[in-house]
C-alpha cells in the first residue's frame, strides 16, 4: 500500500474539536421539560378535572340530607262536567226534620278553567344513613383518583425522562455520525489529490467514499427517528410538535443506590398502584355496608299542601298535611341475601388484588434494581473503552509526526474514539434510563 505523504497535524481538523458559535434551537433541559409536561399535559388534566367531578357529586350528594321541597302548578280546561250527586239522606235522617236531603240532588260545574297547587317538603331520616354511607364511598372514590392522579403523574414523568434520553441517545449517535463524516470527507478529498498525483491507490479513493456514503446513511437513518421523538416529547409538553428543540448532556454518574430491601420496603409504602389496590378493598367493603343499609325502611316527615281552584265549592280550596311517609319491603325473596354475597365475593377479590400487587411491585423494583446495577457496570466497561481509545489516538498521532505512521492510521484512531466516546455517552444515558425506571419502581414523585 502506498504510503501518504506527511500532512501538518492542522490539517486533522478532522479530531472532531471545531467550535460551531452558530446559534440555534432552543437547550431544553430535562427539567424544564417535566415541568412543562406537569403544568400542560392534556391526558394529566383530564385525569384531575375527573377528580374535581367527584368532588361534585359530594356535594351535591349532601344536599340529600336537607328537606326535599318540591313545587307544581297544574293548569287545565274541563272537556266535560264534574257532577256531584247528594242522594237523597245521604246527609242523613232527622227525627221531626226527615232525610237531607229529601231527594236526589245534582250539582254540576260548568267549563270554567281550573288549576291545581301542589307543595310538599319531605325530611328524611332513616336514609341519613344511607346518604352517610354513599358520602364515604365517594370520598373514596376521591381518593382513589386523587392516587390515580398521582399514578400519571409518576408515568408521566417517566415517560418524559426516557424519551429525553432517547432524544439524547440518538442526538449523540447522530454526532458521533457525522463526526465520522467530515473524517472521511477530509480523507477523501485527501486521498483524491494523492489519487491524481499518482501517490495513492484509487482504491483507497474509492474506499473512504464507500465509507463517507454509507455513513451519510446511518446519518439519515438516525435524523428521521430523532425528530419523531422530538415531535412525542413536544406532544407530553402540550405544546406545537413542530417545535425544534435541543437536549442537555446528562450528569455523570451519581452514587450508590439505596439497598434493594430498602427500595422495597419503599415502594410499599409509596407506590399509588397498591395504594389504590387498598382503597378499592375499602370500597368493596363499604358497598357491601351500602347494600346492608337497604334493610332499614324508608322513613320521612312530609309536609304536603294542596289548593284546588275552579273546582266548584264543594271542594276545600286548601288542604295541608303533616306526617310520616314510610316505605319498605318486607319480602324481596332472597334478592338482598344473593346480593350481599356477592359483595363478600367482591370484597375477597380486593383483598387477594393486594397481595397480588405488592408481589408485583417487589418484582418490579427487584428487577430495575438489578438492571441499574447492570448499566452502572456497562458505564465502567465504556469508560475502560474510552481511556484506551484516547491513548490509541495519541500513540498514531505521535508515530504520524515521526513519519511512520499513515494519516489513514490517525483518521482511524480519530474514528475509534468517536465511537468509544459515543458507547460511553450511551452507556451514560442508558444508566439514567435504569435509573429512572427504578425511581419510578420505588414511586419517586
Amino acid at each position: 500500500m502506498a504510503r501518504l505523504p506527511h500532512i501538518p497535524l492542522i490539517a486533522c481538523f478532522l479530531i472532531g474539536t471545531q467550535l460551531q458559535g452558530q446559534t440555534g434551537p432552543e437547550t431544553l433541559s430535562l427539567d424544564q421539560a417535566i415541568q412543562l409536561a406537569l403544568n400542560a399535559n392534556r391526558q394529566l388534566k383530564i385525569s384531575g378535572i375527573a377528580a374535581k367531578k367527584i368532588d361534585d357529586q359530594i356535594g351535591s350528594l349532601r344536599t340529600k340530607r336537607l328537606p326535599a321541597l318540591s313545587f307544581s302548578v297544574l293548569g287545565a280546561e274541563k272537556l266535560t262536567h264534574i257532577d256531584f250527586l247528594f242522594a237523597r239522606g245521604s246527609l242523613g235522617v232527622y227525627p221531626n226534620v226527615g232525610p237531607i236531603p229529601d231527594k236526589n240532588i245534582s250539582i254540576q260545574s260548568g267549563f270554567t278553567p281550573t288549576a291545581i297547587i301542589m307543595a310538599s317538603a319531605g325530611q328524611p331520616l332513616t336514609q341519613l344513613r344511607k346518604i352517610r354511607l354513599n358520602l364515604e364511598m365517594l370520598k373514596l372514590g376521591s381518593a382513589l383518583a386523587v392516587e390515580q392522579t398521582r399514578e400519571q403523574r409518576q408515568s408521566l414523568v417517566n415517560q418524559i425522562k426516557k424519551l429525553y434520553y432517547g432524544i439524547l441517545q440518538s442526538q449523540s449517535a447522530l454526532e458521533s455520525i457525522e463526526e465520522s463524516i467530515r473524517l472521511y470527507q477530509e480523507l477523501e478529498r485527501i486521498t483524491a489529490q494523492y489519487v491524481a498525483q499518482q501517490t495513492a491507490l484509487k482504491s483507497q479513493n474509492l474506499e473512504m467514499q464507500s465509507r463517507l456514503q454509507k455513513a451519510e446513511y446511518d446519518a439519515l437513518s438516525l435524523r428521521n427517528p430523532l425528530e419523531t421523538q422530538k415531535e412525542q416529547l413536544n406532544s407530553l409538553m402540550a405544546r406545537d410538535i413542530r417545535t425544534d428543540f435541543r437536549v442537555q448532556a446528562v450528569p455523570e454518574i451519581s452514587g450508590q443506590e439505596m439497598d434493594l430491601e430498602a427500595a422495597r420496603k419503599l415502594a410499599l409504602e409509596r407506590r399509588s398502584e397498591l395504594q389504590s389496590a387498598r382503597i378499592r378493598h375499602k370500597q368493596a367493603e363499604q358497598d357491601k355496608r351500602i347494600k346492608r343499609s337497604e334493610y332499614i325502611p324508608d322513613v320521612s316527615l312530609v309536609v304536603n299542601y294542596l289548593a284546588p281552584i275552579g273546582l266548584g265549592s264543594l271542594i276545600p280550596s286548601n288542604i295541608a298535611t303533616a306526617g310520616i311517609q314510610f316505605s319498605w319491603e318486607p319480602y324481596d325473596w332472597g334478592r338482598k341475601k344473593h346480593e350481599l354475597a356477592e359483595k363478600d365475593k367482591t370484597i375477597e377479590q380486593a383483598s387477594l388484588a393486594i397481595t397480588e400487587t405488592e408481589n408485583q411491585l417487589l418484582i418490579e423494583v427487584g428487577s430495575r434494581y438489578r438492571k441499574l446495577e447492570e448499566t452502572r457496570k456497562l458505564l465502567t466497561v465504556a469508560r475502560a473503552g474510552q481511556a484506551l481509545a484516547t491513548e490509541n489516538v495519541r500513540v498514531a498521532t505521535n508515530r504520524l509526526k515521526e513519519e511512520s505512521a499513515l494519516l489513514k492510521d490517525v483518521l482511524h484512531a480519530q474514528a475509534s474514539l468517536a465511537e468509544a466516546n459515543n458507547q460511553y455517552r450511551q452507556a451514560l444515558l442508558g444508566f439514567w434510563s435504569a435509573k429512572a425506571d427504578f425511581e419510578k419502581a420505588i414511586g419517586e414523585e
